[in-house]
This record gives C-alpha cells, structure tokens and sequence, in this order.
C-alpha cells in the first residue's frame, strides 16, 4: 500500500492550482466553464506519469510519501494549469506564405489569393515535393514552441498532400514526430482539405479518390484517428462533406468538420446531422446551426488567431455559444497560411478581448474542453487522480494575469508525463 502513495515527482506551494477538477464527465458547459477548481497554496503529485493526489499542500503531504529522488518543485508565488490541449492545427508543412500575408495587409482576400493559386495549393506543391525526413525536421521546431508555450497535446491534421501518396507521407510523419517528441499529437485526415491543381474543374473525381483510395489507405494503416472536412463554398458543399465523413466513419474514423468559417454554409447543421465530435472555425454560423450544435452535443473549436491574422472584424459569436451552452473550445489553428503561431496564450487572449470571454472560460476552452475535442478527457485536460501528469508552471500571480499580459511568454515549467521537459528556471 505505501508503494501506491509515493510518488517521484511533487509540485507543492502554487499560489494558484487550476485543477479543473469536476464530478461531471465530459465538456465544460454554460456558467460551468467559470468553475476551474482553483486550489490556494496548491499541490500536486504525479507517480511514474499519472497523478496520484492533488489539493491543498499540506493536505498533499500528508497523503502521499515521497519516493527516492522524488523530484520537488517550488511553486510559491505562481500558478499551475493543466497543459493546454491545441484542439486544431496543421503542423506538417514545408516553406512560408508571408507573400500572402502581404498581399491581404494590400487589400487581397484570402479567396482571391485561393483562385490565383496560393493559399493551401501553394502549400500543397511544397509539400509533394519535400521528403518525410524534410517535413519531420520542418515539425520539431514548431513541437518545441508550443511545449514552451504550454501546450503538450495537439491535433495535427494532413490536408497538404492532397493525393493518397502524400497524405500518407504527412499522417507518416505525425506518427513518426509523436513517436519521438514530447508533445502528443492526434492524427486526422485531411484529404478534403481543397481540391488540388490537377482536378481543378474535376472535382467529382477528385472526390472518388478520396473515397475509394485515400480513405481506406488511411484507415488500412491506421493513420488517423479522425476525419475532417473543408466543409465551404468554392471548396466541398455540404452533400459532399457528408458522403466524404459518412465513408470515413464506416472505415472507422471519427469525423470533424471546418464548418462555417466563410459563410452560414450549414456545416454546422451537416456536424449535428453527422454527430460529429466538432465542428471548427464556426465564424459564420447560423442560431439554427448553434442550436443544432447545441443539441447534439457537438464542440464548437473557435480559431479567434485565424480571424486576427486575416484581418477580419467579424469574430465566432462564442457568447452565444456559450449561453446557448454549446461546449466551446480553443485552438490555434497553426498553418503556413492564415494563422502563423503557436501560443495558446495569444489564442486566450484574443478570444478575451475579441470574443468576451472571461479569463476562467478561455482557460477552460484550451485545456478540458479542448481535450474533449480530441476524444482525450479521460487522460488529459485538468489535474485529476489517474490522469497524466501535464503540467505547467507560470511565473504570473493570478489565472486572470494569463490574457491580461500578452505577448510575453510567462511559462517557467513544462512537466510531461510527469517528467520536466522546459525549464526555465535553470536556463544555465
């Protein structure tokens, strides 16, 4: 019995410990993304990776002994959160669109960059000809930003390929970067992410391929977790996104869909029909689409840093969201195209600020509910008995500090699986 109350690693003193803690499963909702379970003078113990008590220091202490080498952390004055879990990103790429970035800052709309060839095609011609070690090596520096800025799981999507060859070289390299890298990455096929330069005019058959060839190489090699769609005019229509998910889940993959970030196109109303675990962007969405949502228990993933890269005024209506208690989570879409970063907690920020979200719900949405969107709850998200010990530290006096001063990264500590993988206490 003394065995299973040792643990080797302690984070004890934490001014503020955001436990998220709850006895109800599953996404916050409503009023019930305020409630983070803060602990005053907290502590946390983590044995060979999971956690095994948390709560007030003392109290800490008194459950658990520590284990030889036990590694102590002083968190005095700071705040401790979950890891954050980045619900939506594109992490596999090769080269920059920053001549983009330039042409919208001119007056160009993303739509008019798409037609003339850029936006996700350019990256697609990148990518085709880029090895896997050149896409692997490309990764690792992106993984490394967003561990130091607190986030230790994400969802990574293919969608740069565009042909069977090319998404399995990409989905190849997510599992390859998740065999090696600290930070955990979900897979997801994204084959219906445009329609490439060689079936412009063609699409019909372009979604063939998809169907009767990438989809069952994907799911034959167990690739992916997930399948998304560019559910959108100009890209694939809702009939469309719904044959492409419908043959993704009888090949047993979950499905996922860029809903209504353009237009009230009715991807969310096509994501509740489907059951889908989210439905992202969300820009443009219909009362009728966040009803839908609403009813079906689908999570909306709101990308407030895509909206501010491209220079939109219009934001995801996320209060509505919320009101209407449709589950809301975080993400930073990272790509090479509309949203260029890695911090979450410029992604907090701006779903602040831009959104009117309180500091309690922005943290719930990028940790819990964003675990939720990865069918990860049961693991990661809060800081609860029997989950993983991912953890970070913040030199910050309150929660509320996080989205209040922005651009400067305040992270100190990134504990992973209960191990210490950023520490910027010992710089030297």
């Amino acid at each position: 019995m003394m065995e299973e109350r040792t643990c080797d690693l302690l984070v004890r003193n934490a001014r503020q410990l955001i436990t998220l803690r709850s006895s109800e499963p599953g996404p916050r909702c409503g009023r019930a993304m305020e409630d983070l379970g803060v602990v005053e003078d907290g502590a946390v113990a983590v044995r060979t990776g999971r956690i095994v008590a948390v709560g007030v220091t003392d109290d800490v202490l008194s459950e658990v002994a520590l284990s030889p080498g036990c590694i102590e952390i002083d968190a005095s004055g700071k705040i401790v959160l979950p890891g954050f879990v980045d619900a939506h990103t594109h992490p596999i790429f090769v080269g920059s669109r920053d001549d983009e970035f330039e042409l919208r800052i001119k007056g160009a709309t993303y739509q008019e960059i798409a037609r003339r060839g850029g936006g996700i095609r350019a990256t697609v011609r990148k990518v085709r000809q880029a090895s896997k070690q050149e896409l692997f090596e490309a990764a690792l520096p992106r993984l490394d930003r967003m561990l130091e800025h607190g986030t230790t799981t994400i969802e990574a999507k293919s969608g740069y390929g565009l042909s069977t060859e090319d998404e399995i070289k990409m989905l190849e390299v997510v599992r390859d970067l998740q065999e090696s890298h600290p930070v955990d990455l979900v897979p997801t096929f994204l084959g219906a992410h445009e329609v490439p330069d060689e079936y412009r005019g063609k699409k019909p058959e372009y979604i063939e391929l998809i169907l009767h060839e990438m989809i069952p190489a994907v799911a034959e090699r167990e690739l992916a977790e997930f399948c998304d769609v560019f559910c959108e005019e100009e890209v694939f229509d809702v009939e469309e996104s719904k044959l492409i998910l419908t043959a993704a889940r009888e090949a047993g993959l979950e499905v996922k869909l860029h809903a209504d970030e353009l237009s009230p196109f009715g991807g969310a109303e096509l994501a509740a029909e489907l059951e889908a675990l989210s439905a992202d962007h969300l820009v443009a969405v219909s009362d009728q689409g966040i009803m839908a949502l609403k009813s079906q228990g689908v999570i909306a993933v709101l990308l407030p840093g895509t909206t501010f890269s491209l220079g939109c005024r219009q934001y995801a209506p996320a209060r509505r969201m919320i009101t209407t208690e449709v589950p809301v989570a975080l993400a930073t879409d990272m790509n090479p195209g509309s949203c260029r970063t890695e911090s979450m907690a410029i992604i907090i920020t701006l779903a602040c600020v831009m959104m009117r979200l309180t500091p309690a719900e922005a943290i719930a949405a990028a940790t819990l509910n964003g675990a939720c969107a990865v069918a990860r709850e049961g693991a990661i998200g809060s800081l609860d008995i029997g989950k993983k010990g991912d953890i970070v530290i913040w030199d910050m006096p309150r929660y509320s500090y996080l989205p209040y001063h922005f651009g400067v990264n305040f992270v100190e500590m990134v504990i992973k699986d209960g191990k210490v993988v950023v520490d910027k206490r010992n710089k030297n």
